[in-house]
C-alpha cells in the first residue's frame, strides 16, 4: 500500500512568491508541549535533538532525495536513519466546486511543504530539554498518492533521525492549511520495530482556528504509570486540552468535553408555550449532557439560547457523524420531512387534523401511500398544488410505509390477548414486567394527595381468572406478573389530561402464567387523580365474553400500550441508554488518555452517541418536538423522565442480571452457566440478553486482567480513579451521595462497571431501539397517545360507542397527522446505517492490538462467542416449544442477534448508541 513519494517538479516563480511572502507568524507560533524550535521565517529546517547536541538536518529536499533512491527504500547512513511518515487523509465523498478548489490548494500547499507540519516525538528523554527527543518535517510532494479508495489520499514526510533516537511514541501535527483536515492514520517506516501505526480517525483543526497543535499517540496501550518518559508530559497536556476551562461558547472545530444541565430544551423567546423547566438539579435530577456554552435567553436567564435546525448543535468535533452516517440520517430526515410535511399540508387544507375513520385508512399508509385529496383549498392555491404534484410525482414511493413486522405475517395478531402479553416479554419494551411478590398491591404515593393507596384489584377478581388457584398459591408458584405504571404516571395524569387532545390514565396490568406456559393478561386497572366526588377514581377491566366488553377491553389495552410506549421512549430508551451514557463518554475523554487501555476498550462503544443526543435535544425531546407532539405526556415528557431517574435509576441495577433479579424475573443460581435462572424460561429478551451479557463479561474480564495484573494496579491508576469519581460527582451529581455506587478497588469492580456500560451501549440499546417501527409502525398495536377516555354507561358518548365501536376505538388513537409523524421517526430510529459497526467489528481493538497478541486472542474469542450466540438464537427461533418466538404468524425474536445489514431489519447489535 505504501510506496515511495512521487518525484516533485521544480518550483514555479508564482509558488516561490507564495513561499517568500508567507507570514512568519504561522511558522513561529508555539506548539503544544513547548518543544524548542529553530526555524527561519519561510525556509523551514528540521531540528533533531540527541543528547547534548542540536543537529540541523536539511528538510527542504528530502522528498526529492528520497525519490532519487534506486528502489525508493529507506536507508541508514552515518548521519542517521532515514524514516518516512505516510499520512492518510480522507476527502469528502460529495464535494462542491469550492471543496474541489480547496483540495487543489491543499495539494499545492502540501506540495511546497507549507500545508502540514509533522513532529516525531521519541519515547526516550533528551537529557538537556528533559522532554522527548523530536524531529520535524513538512508533508511534501506535488501529487498525493491515490489509494485504492477514491476518497483517501496519502502524503509523505521524510526525516533523518540519529541512530539513538529511540522509538516514536507520539506525533505532533500542525495543520497550516485554511481548513480542517480529516486524518485517518500516520504510519512511520524505517525503524527496526517495523511500521509504527498512529491510527486516529480524527479531525485536525486549522491553525487559523486554534494555534495549538494536535498530539497523536501511537497504537500502543499504556497505563499512566507505564507511560514512556518521553511522552509522559504530552499525555497529561492532551487531557488538559480536552477538558477546556468551562468558559465561553464552544466552536464547532473544538474537541472540548464538559458538562451541563438540560436547560436547552425550551424556547421561551419564541413563545411562552415553549418555555420548559431546567432538568438537572435538586428539584428535577438528571444525568448531565455535553456543555455547549451558549448564552442565556433574554426572557429566562436559566435557559440556554436555542440553535434550531438545520444549524448544528455543538458536539466535540470527532463526535460528529461521518459522511455515510450523515447521508443515512439525512435520508431518514428527508423521509420524515415528506411523511410530516405532506400530512401537515393535507391537514391544513382539510381544515382539521382528522382521525382514522376505519382500518382501511391505516392500511392505505402501506398499500397506497398518503395521498392528498383534491378539494377547493388546493384549487385556490395553484402554487401549493403544483408543488405537491412535483413531490408526489418524484417521491411517491417515499410516502408509502413498509408493512411493519407485527402485521406482516398476521394482520390481526395485535388484537389477541396472548400477543399483548407476548410483547411484554419479546416486544420493543420487555424491561418493565415484574413478578408480583406481594398482595394486596399498594401505592407508595402520598395518600393525602393521591387518594387511598390500595389498588382496586381485589383477591376475588384475580381468582376468577386463576383456574382454581388461590392468589397466595399463584404468588408462591411465581405465576402472577404485573406491568405497573401507576406511581410513575399518576402525579402527571391531571396535567397530561389538561392538554388538548390527550386523555390518559395511570395503569396497572396483571398477567397470569398458565400451566400451558402462556402468559395472558387478566386484569387492567386504570386510575385518574382523585376528586372530591370520586376520591377512589379507579376502574377495573377484564376480558369479557360479549361484544361490548370485548371492545371496552381493547380500549383498556390500548391505554396500557400508550403508557408503555411513553415509558419506553422517555425512561427505558432515552434516559437509561442515551442520557446515562453521555456522562460516561464525557468523563472517558476528559480523564482517560487515548493511550489508556480502558479508553481503547470503551472507544467503539461511544461512537456517535453525543451527536445523536444533540440532535434529539434539538428536534425530538425539545419543547414542541416530535416526542411532545406525538406521545401522551406532551410538554411534561422530560419531567416524567426526571421523576423516573429520581425514583428508580441506580447504576448497579443497570446490569442485566441485577435488573432481572430486582424485577423478580430471575433468581440467582450459581449452578447455571450464566449465574441466574429465569422465572419464565421463554422470555426472549432476557434469555438472549443473558447470552450477550455473559459474552461481554467474559471479554471484559479477560481484557482487564491482561492490563491490571499487579496488586493495587486499579487503585494506583490515577486516570481511572479520576474517571470514576467524575462520573459520579459531575456526570450524575444529583445522585453522587447514593450508597449503591460500586466501589472501584479491584479488577473485579472495574470489570463489572465496564460490562454494565458496554451492555447499555450495545445489547440493551439494540433490544429497545431497533424494534420501534416493526412494533410501533402499526398504530393500533402500539398507540403513542390516546385522545379519549373509555366511555361510561352514563356518558353521552356511550350510545355512539355502542353503535360504532370501531370508530370510537380509532378516534381514541393518534390522528392521521400524529401517526404519520411518529411512524416517520420510528422508521428513522429503527434504521441501521451503511457504516454501522457491530459488536464483532471492534475496529479500535484490532487497530491498537497489532503487536499485542494476547489482546487479539481475547478479541477473537469474543467474536467466536458471538457467532455461537447467533447460532443459538437462530435455533431458539425454530423451537416450537418457545411460543413467544415461534408459531403461526409470530415474528422470530431477532433484536439481539449480533449481526445485521443496513435498513430496518429488527436485528443487529451495534457497538454504540448511534441512532
Amino acid at each position: 500500500m505504501f510506496t515511495a513519494q512521487p518525484r516533485s517538479t521544480p518550483l514555479s516563480s508564482e509558488i516561490q512568491h507564495v513561499l517568500t511572502v508567507r507570514s512568519p507568524e504561522i511558522i513561529s507560533r508555539r506548539k503544544i508541549g513547548e518543544i524548542p524550535r529553530n526555524r527561519s521565517c519561510w525556509k523551514v529546517k528540521a531540528v533533531i535533538q540527541s543528547g547534548n547536541d542540536n543537529k540541523t538536518v536539511k528538510d527542504a529536499n528530502m522528498v526529492e532525495k528520497s525519490g532519487e533512491k534506486s528502489n525508493g527504500s529507506l536507508v541508514s547512513s552515518a548521519k542517521g536513519r532515514d524514516v518516512k511518515a505516510v499520512i492518510t487523509l480522507r476527502k469528502k465523498m460529495k464535494e462542491k466546486i469550492t471543496d474541489k478548489i480547496e483540495d487543489q490548494w491543499e495539494s499545492l500547499m502540501n506540495g511546497i511543504g507549507r500545508g502540514i507540519l509533522i513532529q516525531l516525538i521519541s519515547q526516550d528523554i533528551d537529557p538537556v530539554t528533559k522532554s522527548g527527543k523530536f524531529a520535524e518535517s513538512y508533508v511534501r510532494g506535488w501529487l498525493s498518492k491515490p489509494s485504492d479508495h477514491p476518497y483517501i489520499v496519502e502524503y509523505a514526510a521524510n526525516f533523518t533521525v540519529p541512530h539513538d533516537f529511540g522509538r516514536p511514541g507520539a506525533i505532533i501535527i500542525t495543520n497550516l492549511l485554511d481548513k480542517e483536515i480529516h486524518l485517518v492514520q500516520i504510519v512511520v517506516h524505517g525503524f527496526n520495530e517495523g511500521p509504527l501505526f498512529f491510527s486516529v480517525n480524527t479531525w485536525i483543526h486549522s491553525q487559523k482556528d486554534n494555534p495549538e497543535s494536535r498530539i497523536i499517540f501511537q497504537n500502543q496501550a499504556y497505563l499512566p504509570s507505564q507511560t514512556p518518559p518521553g511522552i509522559k508530559d504530552l499525555r497529561r497536556e492532551d487531557l488538559l486540552s480536552i477538558r477546556g476551562n468551562g468558559k465561553g461558547e464552544r466552536k464547532l472545530h473544538e474537541r472540548i468535553y464538559d458538562y451541563d444541565v438540560y436547560n436547552d430544551l425550551g424556547n421561551p423567546e419564541k413563545s411562552e408555550d415553549l418555555a420548559r423547566p431546567l432538568i438537572g438539579g435538586k428539584e428535577r435530577p438528571y444525568p448531565r449532557r455535553c456543555r455547549t456554552g451558549r448564552g442565556p435567553t433574554k426572557t429566562d436567564p436559566l435557559a440556554e439560547r436555542r440553535i434550531e435546525k438545520p444549524h448544528p448543535v455543538y458536539v466535540p468535533r470527532d463526535e460528529t457523524f461521518e459522511e455515510i452516517k450523515q447521508n443515512t440520517f439525512s435520508a431518514g430526515r428527508l423521509k420524515a420531512l415528506l411523511h410530516n410535511l405532506v400530512p401537515l399540508i393535507a391537514a391544513t387544507l382539510s381544515s382539521s387534523d382528522i382521525p382514522f375513520t376505519n382500518f382501511t385508512d391505516i392500511d392505505k399508509l402501506y398499500n397506497d401511500g398518503f395521498v392528498l385529496n383534491e378539494d377547493k383549498h388546493s384549487q385556490k392555491n395553484k402554487f401549493l398544488s403544483d408543488t405537491l404534484d412535483k413531490v408526489f410525482s418524484v417521491s411517491k414511493r417515499m410516502l408509502k410505509y413498509e408493512i411493519p413486522a407485527i402485521i406482516k405475517r398476521d394482520r390481526f395478531a395485535w388484537l389477541r390477548d396472548n400477543e399483548f402479553a407476548r410483547q411484554a416479554l419479546a416486544g420493543v419494551n420487555p424491561v418493565n414486567i415484574e413478578l408480583l411478590r406481594e398482595f394486596p398491591i399498594v401505592s407508595k404515593l402520598d395518600p393525602a394527595v393521591y387518594g387511598p393507596p390500595d389498588s382496586a384489584i381485589t383477591k376475588d377478581l384475580i381468582e376468577q381468572e386463576l383456574n382454581g388457584l388461590s392468589v397466595e398459591e399463584a404468588i408462591e408458584d411465581k405465576r402472577l406478573f404485573i406491568l405497573d405504571y401507576h406511581d410513575m404516571l399518576l402525579p402527571f395524569v391531571g396535567k397530561m389530561n389538561s392538554l388538548p387532545g390527550r386523555k390518559a390514565y395511570a395503569s396497572r396490568t396483571l398477567f397470569f402464567y398458565t400451566s400451558r406456559g402462556v402468559l395472558k393478561p387478566i386484569i387492567i386497572e386504570l386510575s385518574l387523580p382523585p376528586t372530591p366526588s370520586s376520591p377512589r377514581n379507579k376502574r377495573i377491566f377484564s376480558h369479557g365474553h360479549d361484544a361490548t366488553n370485548h371492545w371496552i377491553w381493547n380500549l383498556a389495552k390500548a391505554h396500557v400500550c400508550s403508557n408503555d410506549a411513553g415509558i419506553h421512549q422517555l425512561v427505558n430508551h432515552w434516559l437509561r441508554t442515551h442520557a446515562c451514557m453521555e456522562p460516561y463518554i464525557i468523563a472517558t475523554h476528559r480523564h482517560l488518555s487515548s493511550m489508556h487501555p480502558i479508553y481503547k476498550l470503551l472507544h467503539p462503544h461511544m461512537r456517535y452517541t453525543l451527536e445523536i443526543n444533540a440532535l434529539a435535544r434539538q428536534s425530538l425531546i425539545n419543547g414542541g418536538g416530535v416526542i411532545e407532539a406525538c406521545f401522551s405526556p406532551g410538554r411534561y415528557s422530560m419531567e416524567i423522565s426526571s421523576a423516573a431517574y429520581k425514583s428508580m435509576w441506580r447504576f448497579d441495577m443497570e446490569a442485566l442480571p441485577a435488573d432481572l433479579i430486582r424485577r423478580g424475573m430471575a433468581v440467582e443460581d450459581p449452578s447455571t452457566p450464566l449465574g441466574v435462572k429465569l422465572i419464565i424460561e421463554d422470555y426472549p429478551y432476557a434469555a438472549d440478553g443473558l447470552l450477550i451479557w455473559s459474552s461481554i463479561k467474559e471479554y471484559v474480564e479477560s481484557y482487564v486482567a491482561h492490563y491490571y495484573s499487579e496488586p493495587n494496579s486499579v487503585t494506583s491508576d490515577v486516570e481511572l480513579q479520576g474517571w470514576w469519581n467524575e462520573i459520579k460527582n459531575k456526570g450524575h451529581p444529583d445522585k453522587k451521595n447514593e450508597p449503591w455506587w460500586p466501589k472501584l478497588v479491584t479488577k473485579e469492580d472495574l470489570s463489572g462497571i465496564l460490562t454494565t456500560m458496554i451492555w447499555i451501549a450495545s445489547g440493551q440499546h439494540a433490544a429497545i431501539n431497533f424494534g420501534q417501527y416493526p412494533f410501533g409502525g402499526y398504530v393500533p398495536n402500539r398507540p403513542t397517545l390516546m385522545r379519549k377516555l373509555i366511555p361510561h354507561e352514563d356518558d353521552p358518548s356511550y350510545e355512539n360507542f355502542i353503535l360504532h365501536p370501531e370508530y370510537t376505538f380509532l378516534a381514541s388513537l393518534p390522528t392521521q397527522l400524529q401517526a404519520t409523524k411518529v411512524m416517520a421517526v420510528q422508521d428513522t430510529l429503527s434504521t441501521h446505517s451503511a457504516d454501522e459497526e457491530y459488536m464483532h467489528q471492534l475496529h479500535e481493538i484490532q487497530r491498537f492490538s497489532v503487536n499485542d497478541h494476547e489482546v487479539l486472542k481475547i478479541f477473537e474469542r469474543f467474536c467466536a462467542k458471538l457467532e455461537e450466540i447467533e447460532d443459538t438464537i437462530n435455533q431458539r427461533n425454530k423451537n416450537i416449544h418457545l411460543k413467544n418466538r415461534s408459531g403461526a404468524g409470530i415474528p422470530p425474536y431477532e433484536l439481539l442477534l449480533p449481526t445485521s445489514g443496513p435498513g430496518v431489519t429488527c436485528r443487529g447489535i451495534p457497538n454504540s448508541i448511534s441512532i
